[in-house]
């Protein structure tokens, strides 16, 4: 197996997030647009010393011909787009495509450029692509699916040792390998690639990685001193009545994202002009959206149109609790398997009283559909999402229950591509008309749960009918695609469609496969 290679240089940042060490050479950059993309100088490569980069900006800026784009250039490097020079063969089919691609979005650990804000990871992993040139926690899991698949097992542990290692080090897996992400994580999947590596390797593997998937559950249940009054929140823990806890997302800082710097700027200023919204919780809703991967969405906001109204912490989201019940039941039988059988009751016992909470506070009766829930307003938020079908990926839902949401799939998210996100198009890239790899393999496969094999049948031809048009076309695995108008690339979002990608490839081999 890999070790663990130390970086080459780390000039004494340690695990420093750009905007903390640059200071108000950082903000100056971000602040005078040089980058189309604010991600970019967040993932700049100094090459010299940090400190001393900072001492001559304070020095030479005050001159009248100051340029600080060429300052930026003289001391920076910036990094380059992940397959973009990789050729593809329009004529070879996508199967084929995906497994000349993995090398391309593998990185080895002595490839990983050193002294910027990457942090290093000790084993071989797979990027999602263009943009995105770190690993990405919840997208991870879905190229799983596909490494799988493809039967890279020698990928699947080392993705998964690489995310132990994270929670080891962290006590938590960030967002993506980046030290600007190390405020927040993404939707808790590490339980599920731990059950998919044990379907290759046997049981044996829940025992191994045990230790660190309880270091993540007390992540997200850090209750901290709080007294635990109904209908109040610590972190990502929100208290409810007659004891029962369900999740929201969160992050520790209330700053600008340094990856979409001027963008929350930006934002905030319209939020505090239009609404009166303070900077501080502005940016907290923004950053606890972009933990939740979902970023972004009318799902987090009040009024569906206004991306100033987000208010994402208030938010209990079904999907997530139904990540958090699996996260309980994986823990009971991880503690059964080692012969700790209070252990496994009392994890028994949470996922008994998590699944009772997500029935009350996410079915929502009048809709017949399972909803977010506005913990602050006691009600209902009004997004009707495919974060709904995650009760079905999970079995929580009743037989009747999977009825209703099945209908309700068929009628408002069932396009000529796939499926739609929400059914709001607000601009919004996880919104109408945009669909996504990760959900349609939720969708698809929580319909296979119970029996809805024609609808899960006509998602699926048209899925991956979509893909395959696609890629004849241009020759490029999306990050998403426009389901309700396939002539039509997806829109919305910060940045440009990225290719790659990884979570596609991953959805597309399984999908195809017909796994269930």
């Amino acid at each position: 197996m890999y070790g663990f290679v130390a970086p080459a240089f780390t000039y004494g940042q340690s695990h420093v997030s750009p905007e903390d060490l640059y200071g108000s050479l950082f903000k100056d950059v971000q602040n005078s647009h040089i980058f189309p993309d604010s991600k970019s100088f967040a993932d700049a490569i100094p090459l010299e010393d940090p400190v001393l980069i900072i001492e001559r900006y304070h020095r030479e800026k005050i001159a009248e011909d100051f340029d600080i784009a060429a300052f930026v250039d003289r001391y920076f490097r910036m990094p380059a787009h992940i397959a973009s020079t990789f050729q593809a063969d329009k004529n070879a089919s996508v199967s084929d495509h995906i497994e000349r691609l993995w090398p391309v979005l593998t990185r080895q650990p002595e490839s990983q450029e050193r002294g910027g804000s990457l942090i290093p990871l000790p084993y071989p992993y797979v990027v999602p692509g263009g943009r995105f040139r770190e690993i990405y926690y919840w997208d991870s899991y879905f190229t799983l699916l596909g490494l799988k698949e493809a039967g890279r097992s020698d990928l699947v542990q080392t993705m998964i040792n690489n995310f132990a290692h994270l929670i080891d080090s962290f006590g938590y897996i960030p967002t993506g390998n980046r030290t600007y992400y190390l405020t927040r994580s993404q939707p808790p999947f590490f339980s599920l690639m731990v059950s998919l590596f044990s379907e290759m390797e046997g049981q044996k593997v829940l025992t191994r990685y045990l230790p660190q998937m309880q270091k993540e559950y007390d992540y997200w249940m850090d209750s901290g001193s709080s007294t635990g009054e109904p209908f109040t929140a610590y972190r990502r823990l929100v208290f409810l009545p007659n004891g029962l806890k369900l999740n929201r997302y969160w992050d520790d800082k209330a700053t600008p994202r340094p990856e979409s710097y001027s963008e929350d700027v930006e934002l905030a200023d319209h939020a505090k002009e239009n609404h009166g919204t303070a900077r501080p919780e502005l940016y907290r809703h923004i950053r606890a959206a972009a933990e939740s991967g979902w970023d972004f969405s009318s799902r987090w906001f009040a009024a569906e149109h206004d991306f100033s109204t987000i208010h994402t912490t208030d938010i209990i989201p079904v999907d997530l609790n139904c990540l958090m019940y699996y996260m309980e039941q994986t823990l009971a039988e991880a503690y059964l398997l080692s012969g700790n059988r209070t252990l496994h009751q009392v994890y028994t016992g949470k996922a008994t009283d998590r699944k009772l909470a997500i029935q009350l506070y996410s079915w929502d009766a009048s809709k017949n559909f399972y909803m977010d829930y506005d913990f602050k307003k006691q009600e209902f938020t009004k997004a009707v999402t495919l974060a709904g079908t995650f009760p079905l990926f999970f079995k929580l839902a009743s037989k009747q229950q999977s009825h209703y949401v099945s209908a309700y799939i068929r009628l408002n998210f069932l396009k000529s591509g796939g499926l739609l996100t929400t059914t709001s198009n607000s601009g919004q890239q996880w919104d109408a008309p945009n669909g996504w790899a990760p959900l349609q393999w939720i969708a698809y496969k929580g319909l296979r749960n119970y029996n809805f094999h024609r609808t899960a049948d006509e998602l699926s031809t048209e899925w991956l009918a979509l893909i395959e048009k696609e890629f004849k076309h241009s020759g490029k695995m999306l990050e998403k695609y426009n389901v309700s108008n396939t002539h039509l690339i997806a829109g919305g979002g910060e940045y440009e469609v990225q290719e790659g990608f990884g979570w596609t490839n991953g959805v597309y081999l399984r999908m195809k496969n017909k796994k269930r």
